[in-house]
């Protein structure tokens, strides 16, 4: 990997292409190496991941209202739509919509954590559908995919979006237009343009993700990938991009992160701050890895909440009562207390009537019912029924997250032998005793108890998709899917999963 240090450039500085993060990036996606074999294997697991989730959510309102908005966007020979026969095809920026939403909705899906946050499956929903348009191979997806995955990791390694209230799709666009860009085998300069569109379009900011947390969590992905799309289209018909995006006077980091212009102390003239950020990317022919380097979650909630949720089946064996129960104490990284902890200071993280989005941003919601409940389930256990049980409610309140420095230490760890987004916790009860124990990744995780390999992904799909598919349907897809490096021009279209006929429900009507 090679660490390129990006800076504000005043525009007098005429700033070379060839310096600019844009141009660097889309080196990387014009760079023909070879995808490894367990890269390769590893994007077809996360396709199989997306696909369960979508289907799990299919039926949830967010996702029948992105779908009925692609429906009124058909294209023949466009990208398939989650639910619906292959027979139906959308426009590839609104099937990426309507699928994207229906992998983010239950925020199940694959994850990243370092300087920021990061969901890289969801470059999956505007690639395929791309690629179905276009009528690419099963070989090209990979490769696409493999340097959506890369560019996604490595922004989100190295530039904080969320320090300045910034929604995490602002890493998440740029990837897919570098993706798209090396799927359709597009010139540097297209691709330079297309990064370059895709993050002037995709600053979006954290309210989304704040307070009475709403549908558009599960929108804000999906709409990133239709940008891509968009950002792509333009610019493979010549159009251009704000330049530079990144190192600009009036770019990015100068206005809205670590690199703000600012007057001198008389007001008289531009201060330039000093370099904010070291971007690492892969060097000419090293293959792009950084798949490799994320993970998917287990359990239906936020990624942080993962190992913590674990953490309480296992405790909850050592509990006798929870009656008994004084006080848990939950002592975790910053990101974790100030994400979904107290430390956002949005009440509506202990609220039962709060939405289900809210909810899986709560870890005091979400320990108290992992601990009381010893499962976790995407439907029942933020069911309002279920939340507002007066016991839970209670527990719920006697929880207290801390900021801890060794967990902050640890999670941005550059050793992934320490590397952990867990937390102790401390339950404390009324006659004096205590129980204490820790846990610093997920069961799930690469380095956990019950790593995910292919065999718990497929299980993952037949759980999740159960009674909502046909066993043919869902024989079909795995069949399908595993044989993605395989699958010829134009046959991308198996890779959509249907119901059976009457099955899904209706949009109320919109514009569209």
């Amino acid at each position: 990997m090679i660490m390129h240090e990006v800076k504000v450039h005043p525009s007098k500085a005429l700033l070379k292409r060839e310096d600019q993060l844009a141009w660097k990036i889309a080196g990387v996606a014009t760079d023909k190496v070879a995808v490894q074999k367990d890269v390769q294997e590893m994007i077809i697991n996360r396709i199989i991941d997306n696909a369960s989730v979508a289907i799990a959510a299919i039926n949830r309102r967010p996702v029948v209202s992105a779908r009925g908005m692609a429906l009124g966007h058909a294209k023949k020979g466009g990208g398939t739509v989650f639910g619906m026969p292959a027979s139906f095809t959308a426009s590839p920026e609104w099937a990426a919509w309507a699928n994207g939403t229906a992998v983010r909705e239950l925020d199940m899906h694959d994850t990243f954590l370092a300087a920021d946050y990061s969901h890289p499956g969801d470059n999956i929903p505007p690639m395929l559908a791309v690629a179905q348009t276009m009528g690419k191979s099963g070989r090209d997806l990979i490769r696409g995919l493999a340097t959506a995955y890369e560019i996604h990791i490595d922004l989100v390694r190295s530039i904080c979006l969320h320090e300045h209230k910034v929604d995490h799709i602002a890493h998440l666009c740029p990837a897919a237009a570098a993706g798209l860009g090396t799927m359709l085998g597009l010139k540097q300069e297209v691709v330079f343009q297309s990064v370059q569109q895709a993050l002037h379009t995709s600053v979006s900011f954290r309210q989304s993700r704040k307070g009475e947390i709403s549908s558009w969590k599960a929108y804000a992905p999906a709409h990133a990938g239709k940008l891509a799309v968009e950002a792509v289209d333009r610019c493979m018909r010549g159009e251009g991009a704000p330049s530079p995006i990144y190192e600009g006077e009036d770019s990015v980091i100068a206005w809205v992160l670590s690199g703000r212009t600012q007057a001198d102390s008389k007001g008289r003239k531009t201060v330039y701050d000093p370099t904010y950020y070291h971007v690492p990317l892969p060097a000419a022919g090293e293959p792009k890895r950084g798949i490799m380097d994320s993970y998917t979650k287990e359990h239906s909630a936020e990624y942080q909440s993962q190992a913590l949720i674990d953490l309480a089946f296992r405790m909850r064996e050592s509990i006798k009562s929870f009656d008994a129960i004084e006080k848990i104490i939950i002592h975790t990284s910053h990101h974790t207390h100030y994400v979904i902890g107290t430390g956002a200071n949005d009440p509506q993280k202990m609220d039962p009537k709060a939405s289900r989005e809210t909810l899986d941003h709560s870890i005091m919601y979400i320990f108290a019912v992992a601990l009381q409940d010893g499962r976790w389930h995407h439907v029942d256990s933020y069911a309002p029924k279920r939340a507002g049980r007066a016991d839970t409610v209670r527990l719920c309140h006697s929880i207290e997250p801390r900021e801890a420095p060794e967990w902050t230490e640890r999670y941005h760890s550059k050793d992934p032998d320490t590397l952990a987004f867990g937390g102790r916790v401390e339950i404390l009860f009324k006659d004096g005793s205590k129980l204490v124990d820790e846990l610093g990744v997920a069961n799930a995780h690469p380095r956990g108890a019950r790593p995910f390999g292919r065999d718990q992904y497929i299980h993952k799909f037949r759980t999740l998709t159960d009674g909502i598919i046909t066993a043919k349907e869902s024989n079909r897809f795995l069949e399908m899917v595993q044989n993605l490096a395989k699958l010829p021009a134009g046959e991308l279209g198996g890779l959509n999963v249907a119901l059976p006929k009457g099955a899904l429900l209706e949009s109320k009507p919109g514009i569209f």
